[in-house]
């Protein structure tokens, strides 16, 4: 009974995998659960209430009226019942209505009230997944926190082959009920995460900066809080969407501006994750006025900028942990393993530019991970939120963990 006494909400929404949901129901009453479906009315065409109802042995909700009792459906007090809201599967217009906030039933309306994590099990035919309308729609969603089950591949209801069937229920019901045996692994632990670019001013409008996103540190930020842990963020600026209240945000803009603020809260840390891309150097003289076009040549004298990962590592406490990245183009491993020791790094984690898939911008990731102690680990390219929970998992494996 790995999730006796859990309250899940269950999402169906109207596609032809509607018909797993009932399997799935019967997988989360079997583990123990207590499931609450919402169906949305096009989900009426695949799968009948009174089945998916039988099996949760509840009455299944889909409209704001009363039920036979006499009581209305209320979106908030079901948001506030849950313990894990699950939906699956999802289809392609409900998942455009969860990133863009469109309430027009109660399931969405369930889902922009709930206090709970999030998981969403998308499912749909090949050519609508890849389509990038539906791929920036799932970005949104995993930049809210929310859990992302990957479609699998495999024959779709179309004849055709490939990613968009709704992950397997026996797979679901594992991530589920791993979801609850991580998600307070973290508790107690207070957790600092720099992330993003710099941008060192040049003049009052052009600055030099990279092209960070900020999308791995937002993963470690939401996969720390899913865990558990207290989050602070120290953000150069950024454009993705974020909820900036699930954590303890400052955003920054400097290189100098960033170890201002990250030194003001490092004493108290237990865990650093240094994910910033920090620029290296900044100009040695801000201009007060827009620097104009004259000359066919513009020479700029730069300086280094403050390493803010090894002068926070020269004071770092006996039970703290400092985690650094390293985006490298040549001799990777060797770079990279040589800034543990230089910053005092416990772990430290290399991407490099040069393998498809990771790097600046994109929502997915390969990574290295190297331990000041010796041990190694490797993925594959996958969601940057799957590459956040590897990296919390091996930080498990530095040996001051405590």
């Amino acid at each position: 009974m790995g999730l006796e006494g859990k309250k899940i909400i269950l999402g169906v929404t109207g596609s032809i995998a509607a018909y797993k949901s009932a399997f799935l129901t019967r997988l989360l009453i079997k583990a123990g659960a207590e499931v609450q479906i919402i169906m949305s009315t096009s989900a009426f065409d695949f799968i009948t209430p009174l089945t998916l109802a039988t099996l949760s042995k509840r009455p299944v909700l889909s409209q704001f009226q009363k039920d036979e009792t006499g009581v209305w459906n209320n979106h908030v007090e079901l948001g506030l019942w849950a313990d894990l809201f699950l939906v699956a599967p999802l289809s392609a217009n409900t998942l455009a209505k969860f990133a863009n906030g469109s309430c027009d039933n109660l399931l969405s309306a369930s889902y922009l009230s709930a206090r709970c994590p999030v998981m969403i099990a998308p499912a749909m035919d090949l050519d609508m997944y890849q389509h990038p309308s539906v791929q920036s729609n799932l970005q949104k969603l995993e930049s809210f926190g929310n859990i992302i089950l990957d479609a699998e591949s495999g024959e779709l209801a179309s004849g055709l082959s490939g990613q968009g069937r709704m992950m397997e229920p026996e797979n679901i019901l594992s991530e589920v009920e791993k979801f609850f045996t991580v998600q307070t692994d973290f508790k107690g632990k207070k957790v600092m995460i720099t992330m993003g670019p710099t941008q060192e001013a040049l003049d009052p409008v052009r600055y030099i900066s990279n092209h960070s996103s900020g999308k791995m540190g937002l993963a470690l930020a939401n996969a720390f809080r899913s865990r558990g842990a207290e989050v602070f963020v120290v953000s150069g600026p950024i454009s993705l969407n974020v909820n900036k209240s699930d954590f303890h945000w400052q955003d920054v803009k400097s290189a100098q501006d960033m170890y201002e603020a990250a030194s003001k809260i490092h004493s108290q840390m237990d865990i650093c994750i240094f994910a910033a891309a920090v620029a290296d150097y900044g100009p040695a003289e801000i201009s007060p006025e827009k620097i104009k076009k004259s000359d066919s040549t513009l020479s700029i004298s730069l300086v280094k900028n403050v390493d803010i990962a090894a002068k926070l590592g020269s004071s770092k406490k006996r039970n703290q942990v400092h985690i650094g990245f390293a985006l490298e183009t040549e001799n990777e491993a060797k770079n990279a393993q040589s800034k543990l020791k230089k910053k005092n790094f416990d772990m430290i984690v290399l991407n490099s530019m040069k393998e498809a898939g990771a790097g600046f911008q994109v929502s997915t990731n390969k990574v290295h991970v190297f331990h000041a102690s010796g041990l190694t680990a490797q993925s594959d390219v996958a969601p940057k939120d799957q590459i956040a929970n590897l990296i919390l998992d091996q930080i498990k494996n530095i040996p001051v963990w405590v």
